[in-house]
């Protein structure tokens, strides 16, 4: 399957990415000419905390998709781990498990993200990334070796509890590390003695326990670019950002 390098190729190599916090209400039309400002890189779109339906999600994936776009979904629950395939079959390319704190819930998350002999994810979909390429003369071993190499596999930080467990959290087959820095907050100010006294303290802090593995720290929530270099000194490579005004 010819293409230039892949976005989890990207987010590996270290590139400083930025992903739009997009909205399922968007039209392809829309999304294009959001698209041609160059501000860019992937669509975040917020499965937890906004109500989508699969059929909407399916229609924005395959116009994403048309526009050479690559669309990553926060599954609603951290116990929906064992459903990442279940929303890959629905056409995004990229999945983020929101707080994780136990190992259990990534392996769910990695047997569910990948096919065999990787993962245990089931074999079907026709929403799937990719599927109409492969359909074109690529069988289903193909398609399986090529999905296990494109996908995303993302977990979401915050708590203390996974700050500390970070390299036994940090699997390989995950890509990025994301910050919720919102509900660490709230967890960190349940553990008043906890040595790391900010989320800034905790990103530093998963930023060296991470060191050499190619596994990148993300930022989950919106920020502006001039707002970036602290994170960018703490070791985040990429952010969100809202669409343009």
């Amino acid at each position: 399957m010819a293409q230039d390098k892949t976005l989890r190729q990207r987010i590996k190599d270290g590139e400083v990415l930025v992903a739009l916090r997009g909205s399922l209400q968007t039209s392809k039309n829309e999304l294009a000419d959001i698209w041609a400002t160059g501000r860019y890189d992937y669509i975040w779109i917020d499965g937890q905390h906004t109500a989508f339906t699969e059929e909407s999600l399916v229609a924005y994936c395959i116009a994403a998709e048309e526009l050479g776009i690559d669309v990553q979904l926060r599954i609603p629950h951290t116990r929906h781990a064992y459903l990442v395939g279940r929303y890959l079959d629905l056409g995004c390319s990229a999945v983020l498990v929101p707080e994780v704190m136990e190992e259990e819930t990534v392996n769910d998350a990695l047997d569910y993200t990948y096919y065999p002999q990787v993962g245990r994810r089931s074999w079907g979909g026709e929403a799937r990334r990719g599927l109409r390429s492969a359909a074109k003369g690529f069988n289903r071993l193909e398609y399986a070796k090529w999905f296990n190499d494109y996908v995303i596999l993302s977990i979401q930080v915050e708590s203390v509890e996974a700050v500390t467990n970070i390299q036994k959290l940090a699997k390989p087959g995950v890509s990025v590390v994301t910050f919720g820095p919102n509900d660490l907050s709230f967890n960190m100010e349940g553990h008043t003695g906890y040595p790391l006294k900010t989320v800034e303290d905790c990103m530093l802090n998963v930023a060296e326990q991470l060191e050499g593995t190619g596994i990148r720290i993300a930022m989950g929530t919106g920020t502006k670019p001039e707002e970036r270099q602290k994170y960018l000194d703490l070791g985040v490579t990429l952010f969100q950002e809202d669409p343009p005004a």
